[in-house]
């Protein structure tokens, strides 16, 4: 089956994210749609749980190309991100040519440099050739990587190659959809910066996140959807060391299906808060009487539409 082609508006960007089952705002799907016209990195940035990781996901699934995830972390180096050569295997092959009687040197060393014994890792895989087209990319949660590394990505993010000492410059042919996050527990540089596209994700509003929730989960009662919603919007207000993203939403009305809720009370919220709240600090915090004001705020939010 022929892949959908790449959306021709913003318009239709945003219909082919919201039928896939990502609501986004109107800058989101027009950087998006810049960042698919344009061929450039895109650089998404904002608090965890808002939804920057599930652009990628969605992407890929409405395009119907391959999704090809790197999941930063500290200390991630070249050999876990691009490539690394497969040295048992190289040894295995050196012991058969000896034993073969092939000692040349020269011959031996430019075939166990070949890509033969080159293992492709998420960046090296996103640029080689896909049957169904260039992959979608996600270099997921940058900010926990260090800045060598960053340097390392910069050929990648504006030529779409990687050079191999021993090989010489890898170019992909058709350069893959590349989707960058950050949570900003640090800077990015700004050479990297440069290089791509940038939006910043925030926390939708309550008429967002309520098409978001019916979307991804529309077997929620749709009033337990307005409640969870409108209790959201007003938790965010409060002062908490993390206030909850849409991630935390979805599987807080998730968790309330599960418990056959139809609708929020001060009983199941108090129990059911650690699905919302993810620091005990922000659990002492939300006691019962705040429990009940948040619920009263939520109400008044809903009478007034």
């Amino acid at each position: 089956m022929e892949n959908p082609a790449r959306p021709a508006s913003i318009d239709a960007t945003a219909r082919l994210l919201h039928d896939a089952g990502y609501v986004p705002d109107r800058a989101l799907a027009t950087v998006i749609h810049l960042a698919l016209r344009m061929g450039r990195p895109l650089l998404l940035e904002g608090e965890a749980g808002v939804g920057k990781t599930e652009v990628a996901r969605t992407l890929a699934r409405a395009l119907g190309r391959r999704l090809i995830r790197l999941q930063c972390y500290e200390g991630l180096d070249l050999a876990a991100a691009a490539y690394e050569w497969n040295y048992p295997a190289q040894m295995i092959a050196i012991r058969l040519a000896e034993a073969a009687g092939d000692a040349d040197k020269a011959t031996i060393s430019s075939d166990i440099f070949s890509e033969r014994f080159l293992l492709r890792r998420p960046l090296f895989d996103a640029l080689s050739p896909d049957p169904a087209g260039p992959p979608v990319l996600l270099v997921d949660e940058l900010d926990r990587t260090d800045e060598a590394f960053e340097a390392f990505l910069l050929e990648l993010l504006s030529d779409f190659q990687i050079t191999i000492p021993e090989l010489g410059t890898i170019r992909a042919s058709h350069p893959p959809i590349v989707i960058l996050t950050s949570n900003r527990t640090r800077e990015i540089h700004d050479a990297l910066k440069r290089r791509c596209l940038f939006h910043w994700v925030d926390y939708p509003d309550a008429e967002r996140e309520l098409t978001i929730l019916r979307a991804r989960l529309p077997d929620v009662p749709e009033i337990l959807s307005r409640q969870v919603v409108a209790f959201v919007q007003a938790i965010r207000k409060e002062d908490l060391f993390k206030v909850p993203g849409v991630a935390e939403t979805l599987d807080w009305a998730s968790a309330l299906v599960e418990l056959d809720a139809v609708s929020l009370d001060p009983a199941t919220v108090k129990d059911t808060l650690g699905v919302l709240l993810k620091y005990q600090d922000d659990l002492a915090r939300t006691d019962a009487p705040r429990i009940q004001r948040l619920l009263e705020d939520a109400r008044h939010a809903l009478a007034a539409g």
